[in-house]
């Protein structure tokens, strides 16, 4: 899964944080320390931290992944990260550049 959405309140800076849906890798949910929840009123299910977003970016980027896009809507802050997928028997970097 090379993309990740990160979101908090904006006057929830210090936590929860969400960082990702019912589809979104088990493993990395563990490793941010996210549990799967559903809010009152919602049709779908979340994982939320009780870290505070910037612990939960420092912790993608230690898993290769980096912020391609912020933005803020209304009290909502969201973060795009994006980590590269391996290439399979893909050109090199060198190959091609001749």
């Amino acid at each position: 899964m090379p993309y990740v959405f990160v979101s908090t309140q904006i006057r929830l800076e210090c936590g929860p944080t969400i960082c990702g849906d019912e589809q979104s890798d088990p493993e990395l949910m563990h490793y941010l320390g996210a549990t799967l929840t559903k809010q009152f009123g919602n049709n779908f299910h979340e994982y939320c931290t009780t870290d505070k977003p910037r612990m939960v970016l420092n912790k993608l980027e230690r898993r290769g992944y980096k912020v391609i896009s912020q933005s803020g809507t209304g009290q909502t802050m969201v973060w795009t990260l994006h980590k590269p997928l391996p290439l399979d028997n893909g050109p090199s970097q060198d190959e091609g550049s001749t």
